[in-house]
């Protein structure tokens, strides 16, 4: 007798790639890529992107809508030059605050005074709620930069006290998901906007001289690793929640059932002109069950008088499954067979991998020496000009 191995059960590439297509349309693939708002104003060219940013801004405002932009501005920051207001956490502060302004330009219509920007519940900063505490503590702080950061004393505090608060809550988050099993997609992208936030923070207080330069190097090596652990740690609770069950294939139509007793059938049904309605309805209510019991999924000629004669629709199919973790899943008809399962699970965690902008988040805690240097060297101010006019706003 010949042993032989038992066969592989791979799925096609296709089924593959149809999945994930389903799960890509149904907005389920998770991404924990770090916010391109926060990869563009601490970055080298946040003052070139401020100034991009206010002149669209500018752009798509009427001449009427321009002057209330600059004067609620103006009133917000209480005019003159904004000191490092084209670098780091002041220019991401400023390029919130131009949205809001011009969203409430947009809205009212005039030159009121500017209400001061409150978080609403579900309101998303950087990529994560301002509900939750990471979210909390950042969208304070960036909400007060404008009408401090030329006051070098009181922007020290602050930002002191952002720092602190910051750090010890991406420690305590850090915790909760290394070894409080609270893992998600959601807890990576508070911890990784957090870090790198947090990370230019403490530049920021170097540029301030409330800080040794050093002090920039350690954190970044903590994040580094911190970042390198929960990322191995994510990749496992991702293989633990992705899960796909196959959809069933269309049925066949039933054949009609053929009768051996045609005179005890008739006798049971009666009169069939005065019962049409009643059988039909009777046949119907049984025909259902006798289909979830007995003929799904096969071709069955059935010689049994207390059958029902009962049809299969060939659409009729059950739909399968896709999770990707708690909250995200989605019903899908694609076909597949159900051994095929766990290797389409690990397929499609390698895809979703593959479509994260990992590259992205590492370069947050691997500056080279040369970077880092000019990133404290950063000095640039912020000046606010109207357009189309001599006169001029500071900031």
């Amino acid at each position: 007798m010949i042993l032989t191995a038992p066969s592989l059960c791979l799925p096609s590439t296709a089924t593959v790639q149809e999945l994930f297509s389903v799960a890509r349309d149904a907005d389920i693939i998770p991404d924990i890529s770090l916010d391109p708002v926060l990869t563009t104003f601490l970055s080298l060219d946040s003052s070139a992107a401020l100034q991009h940013q206010y002149g669209f801004l500018q752009k798509s405002l009427s001449s009427e809508q321009q002057a209330a932009f600059n004067l609620n501005l103006t009133a917000e920051v209480g005019c003159c030059r904004v000191t490092y207001g084209g670098v780091g956490v002041v220019a991401l502060a400023l390029s919130l605050l131009f949205d809001q302004v011009a969203q409430h330009v947009r809205a009212q219509g005039s030159a009121e005074g500017f209400p001061p920007p409150k978080a609403s519940r579900g309101e998303r900063i950087l990529g994560i709620s301002t509900s939750s505490r990471i979210g909390s503590i950042i969208h304070s702080y960036l909400s007060l930069v404008p009408s401090i950061a030329n006051d070098e004393e009181k922007m020290a505090e602050i930002t002191e006290l952002c720092d602190n608060l910051l750090n010890l809550e991406l420690i305590d988050h850090y915790d909760r998901m290394n070894n409080k099993k609270r893992m998600s997609t959601e807890s990576m992208q508070q911890w990784l906007a957090g870090a790198a936030f947090h990370l230019h923070l403490r530049i920021h207080q170097v540029r301030l001289h409330s800080v040794p330069s050093g002090s920039i190097e350690s954190l970044r090596l903590s994040y580094k690793t911190g970042f390198n652990r929960l990322l191995q740690g994510y990749v496992a609770y991702l293989r633990k929640n992705i899960m796909v069950t196959e959809a069933a294939r269309p049925l066949k139509p039933a054949s009609r059932v053929e009768t051996t007793n045609t005179s005890s059938t008739s006798a049971a049904l009666g009169n069939p002109d005065d019962n049409t309605n009643k059988a039909s309805s009777g046949v119907n209510r049984s025909c259902e069950d006798f289909q979830l019991s007995e003929l799904r999924g096969r071709n069955v000629t059935v010689l049994n008088t207390s059958a029902p004669q009962c049809f299969r629709e060939e659409t009729d199919s059950k739909l399968g499954l896709l999770v990707i973790e708690p909250q995200r899943n989605v019903s899908h008809n694609v076909q597949h067979q159900a051994c095929e399962s766990p290797s389409i699970q690990q397929a499609l965690l390698t895809r979703i991998m593959k479509s994260q902008d990992l590259q992205r988040n590492r370069i947050f805690f691997l500056y080279p020496d040369k970077v880092l240097q000019n990133l404290l060297r950063q000095r640039d101010d912020f000046e606010l000009k109207e357009k189309n006019t001599t006169k001029s706003f500071t900031l």
